[in-house]
């Protein structure tokens, strides 16, 4: 193992303060993760880390020699890029962490094109709808919907997907067919949705005559990931807002069915979210232009920034 490589084991554990995760991360032994820390210690003659049994502290030699070890590392990959062909090849271990929902239903059956195009890469998929800190838990992409809490991470926005406002036949027959906003003061009831990052129930919005407007909705249920969200609706329990392609074949099925379609809500950004790094590793960059490629279709306007 070169130093370079020494370094970045010895940055991943520092970055999430175990031994153990760090190797998960990097794919490596756990026993060859300790050993390239220690071989830097002893380069070093310094200590870097204080180790217990539960967790993994930087020193203040260990502090300051992180910093540099980061750029270094950075400069490192950087140069190396410089002599790759633009069509290399990605490889290594990547991973992810998108919604439950958009990785059942877009990235899994996808997901063969991007590794036939791309041998040496392998891709840990994570499916999950709450927040998500990608350096303790060692997570190099996140796929985010919605708007984003301030962070340090960065974000590619990709566009908007669009919302269509959907209740169950059987919940129709109950409460009666809404034509317009006001209708839905007459006994309508939604399928309440706490916002994992925000930890906040989300109102029922529309856009009326260009104007954005929240509706007061009771709940009788209310859920915290998406998969229960539709169900609810499927099982009558109340209005639901939700991208268009989750629900197309239910739509498509009369499972559900599509109410106001004139005061639908406003589209939900989709973003990618990645630490902070002044160089990303070809695999990240693969990855988000491909994810990018497979949402175009679904955006109300189809302008990455």
């Amino acid at each position: 193992m070169d130093r370079i490589d020494q370094w970045r084991a010895f940055i991943r554990v520092a970055e999430m303060e175990s031994f153990t995760r760090a190797s998960v991360a990097l794919a490596w032994p756990r026993a060859t993760v300790s050993l390239a820390v220690r071989r830097v210690e002893e380069t070093l003659g310094v200590r870097l880390l204080h180790r217990t049994t539960r967790k993994v502290r930087l020193t203040p030699d260990g502090e300051c020699f992180l910093q540099r070890a980061r750029a270094l590392v950075a400069e490192a990959e950087e140069l190396e890029r410089l002599f790759r062909h633009p069509s290399e090849e990605a490889s290594g271990r990547l991973v992810v962490d998108v919604p439950s929902r958009v990785a059942r239903r877009l990235v899994a059956p996808a997901l063969w094109q991007l590794l036939e195009r791309h041998p040496r890469l392998q891709v840990v998929l994570g499916a999950t709808d709450r927040h998500v800190d990608p350096v303790a838990e060692g997570v190099d992409c996140i796929v985010r919907f919605g708007s984003l809490p301030d962070s340090d991470l960065v974000a590619r926005r990709l566009g908007r997907v669009a919302l269509v406002n959907c209740a169950s036949p059987d919940y129709l027959k109950r409460h009666g067919m809404p034509r317009q906003v006001e209708d839905l003061a007459t006994g309508h009831l939604m399928v309440g949705y706490v916002a994992p990052h925000s930890g906040r129930e989300e109102s029922f919005e529309v856009v009326e005559e260009g104007q954005v407007r929240n509706v007061e909705l009771s709940s009788r249920v209310v859920v915290n990931n998406a998969e229960n969200y539709i169900a609810c609706c499927r099982a009558g329990l109340g209005l639901i807002q939700v991208p268009r392609f989750d629900v197309d074949d239910l739509l498509r099925g009369g499972e559900l069915v599509e109410v106001l379609p004139q005061y639908r809500a406003e589209g939900l950004e989709v973003s990618l979210l990645y630490p902070h790094r002044r160089h990303r590793a070809v695999r990240i960059d693969v990855f988000m232009d491909w994810f990018a490629a497979i949402m175009a279709p679904y955006f109300e306007t189809s302008s990455p920034s």
